[in-house]
């Protein structure tokens, strides 16, 4: 790396146990890519992360923020690390809501009280074209064994409807199903158990992650796709592994409440520094 004196600082968060690292780069550009988000994100080697979050400068909202997968893919969204970083900035400024740009759009982050966070996740997608799927066909019910349903939140997710989420072997089915040709850009994958018309249990594999304690995005698609089944009312308690988010379908988007949690700050070292960003 050119700069040698420069420091990288970041900070930990997590939403229910889906985890991130954050690294504000406003005012300090950095070369960060696939490379270096799929080297930090090792637990053992790295810091370790569901995903890392950039922050950057933005023109339309208080900033923009941009997502990598522990895999180093790219994402358009990642609505847990959204609410964190919602938290983050409305605690720093004092204010009851923030706006927050990502590719899958421009989010409303809202304080809800009790140390909850609530953000708008946008209009889900569910034409074949948006999501993406391969061809067109229902999305509602996907011509693959166990008739999932297809549900784009700014990323593209794959809901199966079980009788038992516990038993459901999340290491062997979730990366077939996020490999499966009918999308084009793999996929997240949810399995749900219908508990009442308001709760639902889910557990998620996570596209470019693997198996997650919790995903914003993902219970959001439990939700859209458990409505479209007529099997829950509007607004839900998703149980996922890392505890409960509720989720409200509404008109003018899909409301995702939950807790949030600013673990710590820290510095990358020189050394380490060196290492990742050298190429």
């Amino acid at each position: 790396m050119k700069n040698q004196n420069l420091s990288i600082d970041f900070m930990k968060m997590h939403g229910l146990g889906n985890d991130f690292v954050v690294i504000d780069t406003r005012g300090k550009p950095l070369p960060v890519g696939s490379i270096v988000a799929e080297t930090l994100s090792d637990r053992r080697f790295g810091i370790g992360y569901d995903q890392l979050v950039l922050i950057e400068e933005s023109d339309v909202a208080h900033a923009r923020l941009i997502f990598f997968n522990s895999d180093g893919s790219p994402s358009a969204t990642c609505g847990n690390a959204t609410r964190c970083l919602g938290r983050y900035f409305m605690d720093q400024e004092n204010v009851p809501t923030v706006q927050l740009e990502t590719d899958g759009g421009i989010l409303d982050c809202h304080d809800a009280g009790n140390g909850l966070s609530r953000v708008n996740m946008g209009i889900p997608l569910l034409d074949w074209h948006e999501i993406p799927l391969a061809e067109e066909m229902d999305t509602l019910e996907l011509p693959i064994e166990g008739n999932p349903c297809a549900v784009g939140m700014g990323n593209p997710h794959c809901v199966f409807f079980v009788d038992n989420a516990e038993a459901v072997d999340l290491a062997e089915i979730g990366p077939r199903i996020e490999h499966h040709p009918l999308f084009p850009e793999r996929t997240n994958v949810e399995f749900v158990s219908i508990r009442s018309q308001s709760e639902i249990r889910a557990r998620i594999w996570e596209r470019g992650a693997g198996i997650t304690l919790a995903s914003g995005s993902g219970t959001c698609a439990a939700v859209i796709a458990s409505i479209r089944r007529g099997l829950t009312s509007n607004k839900v308690d998703v149980k996922a592994d890392g505890g409960c988010l509720n989720i409200e379908w509404l008109e003018d988007g899909v409301w995702m409440t939950g807790p949030t949690s600013h673990v710590f700050n820290g510095t990358l070292s020189r050394e380490f520094q060196e290492n990742i960003l050298a190429s």
